[in-house]
């Protein structure tokens, strides 16, 4: 192995930890240590509206105060497939997000986190965020951005799976 392709790896654990550790630190809502994984003039978007987009690392920080309105969050991330480019990279990596509200009632989210990362003194931070949702229960309603699918193919029709034809399993 080259000293290129360690280093590779080592940059592509390095920015996983920062995916990772923005979850744990939503989650224990030290919005600080979050904010803190971010530039200075970072831009997030969860979805469209002033209450879901922030403008660097304070106003993050001030606007994620929104999440105490839930007494309990839990954040899972997986399937993350970063892009390096030098000094900069872009990532995907996928999200589950659990929330309780102080009733005890819940709302799930499942959705896509869209990074582009910078290292800045020998540090990954985030510069970009957008999230994308997958989909969400029922309890979930928070405009997020839904993502978006290719079209299928011209003439394509749906087969009906869930009502074959007699015979059929």
């Amino acid at each position: 192995m080259s000293n290129a392709d360690l280093q590779q790896l080592l940059d592509k654990q390095a920015i996983e930890e920062v995916l990772i550790d923005y979850c744990r630190c939503l989650d224990e809502m030290a919005l600080d240590d979050l904010a803190a994984l971010f530039t200075d003039d970072c831009a997030v978007s969860y979805g469209p509206g002033p209450a879901l987009e922030s403008q660097g690392r304070a106003d993050l920080a001030k606007s994620l105060q929104r999440m105490w309105r839930w007494s309990r969050t839990s954040h899972h991330l997986a399937n993350a497939r970063i892009w390096l480019d030098g000094d900069q990279a872009r990532a995907v990596s996928y999200v589950e997000a659990w929330h309780e509200r102080p009733d005890g009632s819940s709302a799930t989210i499942w959705g896509q986190y869209r990074d582009r990362l910078v290292r800045q003194a020998g540090t990954w931070l985030i510069a970009e965020r957008r999230m994308e949702m997958n989909g969400s229960d029922a309890g979930f309603t928070v405009n997020i951005y839904p993502l978006d699918r290719r079209p299928p193919p011209d003439g394509w029709t749906a087969p009906d799976i869930d009502h074959p034809p007699q015979g059929e399993k």
